[in-house]
């Protein structure tokens, strides 16, 4: 059991340390994309609002998509809770759900590339969700819940808003 926490706790942080990572590639010049994002000329009330909002809209997205597919979310909500909060931010800085569990040199160029945009490919195609925000049944950290509410995306993933 000692070990399913740790594997938890590591995927958490790999999702947090990539969600919000900058993006750039410090050998190369910032591509323009890379040096404007839609929530530029936000004020920090406008951008809180505004992520309040993605936040919720995520959620229901996230409960609605676990019902079509008849996946589940993880044992541990924490995870789905930082996942939706990370696709929050990205749809308010870039327009679009970017997955926040990967790295990317550009994001604005992947967000309208689509191929990251949740639900990504790999889960439309095969029900792959390696962010673990949608889980099959044979997933070792599938739990039972199908359903997360704002308040428990809120308070499982730090309160960060």
């Amino acid at each position: 059991m000692k070990s399913i926490i740790q594997i938890i706790l590591l995927l958490q942080s790999m999702c947090m340390a990539t969600a919000f990572a900058p993006t750039f590639n410090r050998f190369a010049p910032p591509s323009t994309s890379q040096l404007r994002l839609r929530d530029d000329d936000m004020t920090e009330e406008e951008r809180a609002i505004a992520v309040d909002k993605a936040t919720k809209a995520m959620t229901a997205f996230s409960n609605t998509y676990i019902k079509n597919t008849d996946t589940k979310y993880c044992s541990d909500k924490s995870i789905p809770a930082v996942v939706i909060k990370g696709l929050a931010e990205h749809k308010v800085s870039l327009g679009a759900p970017l997955c926040p569990c990967r790295f990317y040199d550009d994001k604005e160029k992947e967000a309208k590339d689509g191929f990251w945009n949740c639900p990504c490919v790999p889960m439309r195609e095969r029900h792959e969700c390696h962010c673990m925000l949608f889980l099959t049944e044979d997933n070792d950290f599938v739990g039972e819940d199908t359903t997360i509410s704002y308040e428990e995306v809120i308070e499982k993933s730090g309160g960060m808003l």
